[in-house]
């Protein structure tokens, strides 16, 4: 239809509302949604707790109904989807409680387990992740990524829900953080603010293909450091130092460093420095 009139724009607008394609689940409920799982799982945090037994039967009509618009034409799978989903929560929660001690033991300013869980917005970001991967390998359309673009806009840690993360995560301070969607980061990996697994180049025709890079086991990521390419492995027990441009495979064991050079002056400078950023 062309748009020559203000009424054909109305038409348009309303027939978008009918038109079979999937709809994006309610924002609010799902970002809801999105809270009330994390809080099932760690309840000291919860205002009111509610004994384990009657939260889940909430969660569980929440998340059917959360379902049904993206699942379109096959609503019956909603309640299939959610079954299996909370049959495999107990194993998000046991590899949760894994990433929160890794930070009490890589961070020297954790006191406890609870201060993790309650103040830490790269677990937060983690148990996010953690949900919303559960959700999207049992093919629920749509709110997987609603779930990280919510935990995105409130931690600044951008992780795709399709990204394969191992055991004892840990993310320090975190913003900044992009994993993309074909990552693949196995067990006890560090990693710091401002680092990004991203792709080499943007290309709608790799959209099944591996365009993010694998870390390794037992690897460290600090800074701002940048790593690029679905071929690119950093092998395990690998060190990338802060603003480390990396778009090559490095063997195990690697240290990565970005050189920066250092010129001292002994008379004033011919320009300004008080810049104004």
């Amino acid at each position: 239809m062309k748009i020559n009139t203000l009424d054909s724009f109305f038409q348009v607008l309303d027939a978008s509302q009918v038109a079979e394609h999937i709809q994006l689940p309610a924002k609010s409920e799902a970002q809801r949604l999105a809270d009330e799982l994390f809080l099932f799982l760690f309840p000291m945090l919860a205002e009111k707790p509610r004994p384990a037994r009657v939260q889940y039967a909430i969660l569980r009509h929440d998340l059917i109904r959360t379902l049904f618009p993206v699942l379109k034409g096959h609503q019956e799978n909603a309640h299939e989807v959610a079954d299996l989903f909370f049959d495999e929560l107990g194993n998000v929660y046991e590899k949760l409680l894994e990433d929160a001690d890794a930070f009490l033991r890589f961070d020297p300013a954790a006191t406890c387990i609870e201060e993790v869980i309650a103040t830490y917005p790269g677990f937060q970001a983690i148990a996010n992740y953690r949900i919303a991967n559960l959700l999207h390998r049992l093919g629920a359309p749509l709110l997987p990524r609603v779930f990280s673009e919510y935990l995105h806009g409130k931690t600044g840690i951008d992780i795709h829900p399709a990204a394969t993360i191992g055991r004892s995560f840990f993310i320090d301070h975190g913003t900044g953080v992009v994993i993309g969607a074909t990552s693949v980061i196995g067990d006890n990996v560090k990693i710091y603010q401002g680092v990004t697994l991203g792709a080499l180049q943007v290309d709608k025709s790799l959209a099944n293909v591996k365009r993010h890079p694998t870390i390794e086991d037992n690897c460290i990521l600090y800074a701002n450091s940048t790593i690029l390419g679905g071929k690119t492995t950093v092998g395990h027990d690998s060190v990338i130092g802060g603003n480390s441009w990396l778009t090559e495979s490095v063997p195990p064991f690697s240290v990565v460093l970005h050189q920066s050079q250092v010129k001292i002056r002994t008379r004033p400078f011919d320009e300004p420095i008080n810049f104004v950023i």
